[in-house]
């Protein structure tokens, strides 16, 4: 008994002493476990890394879904110097983009052929001799073919080639087409390609039937002309006034507009032929076909007049070898 009592009290203990020592169930980590622990820790995590979760891989382009780089896949404009819109200096114009196509060249088009001018952005005609072409706007008065300021420009040498419509004035629509510096600026007029050596203003009448204000006239006389100049740099240029009877034998505003156009004509030095008398002083209102326009004789009566005071101005077509372009006095 004693001896059974002495070995409960030495049992006892000892069960104790190992529930202890075994750690609550878990197995001890070796050294090899533990150091690998240490090692772990120590190493930095990566950036927005939750410990103990593996970090997912960054997404990788696809091309069905993901957007590609913005490129430019399209052929870039080129430029190439194209004759001016007077033939003057070479200017810098977009050319064909890539297409494979050159601009063409307008010294080897056809006579009649359209070109579309870089420089103005306008179809504009080949003309035959551009260097005896001269460029006429007018009204009604000009617009016949047998014309009297058609006849007296051809009369000194010039091709003529007419730009304008009847009703039309400085400031005056016909309701088709707008006043010269609208038609001009519209594009509704088809102008020669080249470097003209002259430009002849005709006009007036049916701005003075119309009631425009001679501060109207002026100022579209003034834009048209700037506008001309720039269009056609190294042509001269003349005007030629309103055909009327004269003060005395009621030319009315007809002849009032005449004298207002020399009075712009002369700001610009521009030479200016003056016509409002002329139906009385060379004794031609019975060559009238009507209260305004002429006859076919009236016309080349008229004609040959005009032809003598272009003559005068020394406004004359260039001969064969003689340089382009007349010269005014």
């Amino acid at each position: 008994m004693r001896i059974a009592m002495a070995l409960y009290r030495f049992a006892v203990p000892m069960v104790a002493l190992g529930l202890i020592m075994s750690g609550c169930g878990q197995p001890p980590a070796s050294s090899d476990t533990a150091s690998a622990a240490r090692a772990g820790s120590a190493a930095e995590a990566p950036s927005g890394a939750q410990p103990g979760k593996a970090k997912p891989n960054p997404p990788q382009p696809n091309s069905a879904t993901s957007p590609e780089p913005a490129t430019t896949t399209g052929a870039k404009a080129t430029t190439a110097p194209t004759a001016g819109p007077a033939g003057g200096e070479a200017s810098t114009a977009p050319g064909p983009a890539a297409t494979g196509r050159a601009l063409p060249n307008p010294a080897t088009l056809a006579p009649g052929s359209m070109y579309l001018n870089p420089a103005t952005g306008q179809k504009e005609v080949i003309v035959a001799d551009v260097k005896r072409t001269v460029l006429l706007i007018g009204d009604s008065q000009a617009e016949p073919s047998h014309s009297w300021p058609r006849a007296g420009l051809a009369a000194v040498g010039y091709k003529v080639f007419f730009c304008g419509r009847g009703g039309t004035g400085f400031v005056a629509g016909n309701g088709r087409f707008g006043s010269y510096i609208d038609a001009l600026d519209r594009g509704e007029w088809t102008l020669p390609y080249g470097s003209l050596p002259l430009i002849v203003i005709e006009g007036g009448g049916n701005d003075a039937g119309q009631g425009a204000t001679d501060a109207q006239i002026a100022s579209n006389a003034e834009r048209l002309i700037s506008a001309l100049k720039q269009r056609y740099p190294n042509a001269e240029m003349a005007m030629i006034g309103t055909l009327a009877k004269g003060t005395e034998h009621g030319g009315g505003r007809r002849t009032e507009v005449d004298a207002l156009l020399g009075t712009v004509a002369a700001k610009h030095a521009l030479p200016f032929i003056s016509v409002g008398d002329w139906l009385t002083r060379y004794d031609l209102s019975r060559y009238m076909a009507d209260g305004v326009h002429m006859d076919a004789q009236g016309h080349k009566a008229l004609g040959q007049l005009l032809a003598g005071r272009l003559a005068q101005l020394h406004i004359q077509a260039p001969q064969p070898g003689q340089e382009p372009g007349p010269e005014f006095d």
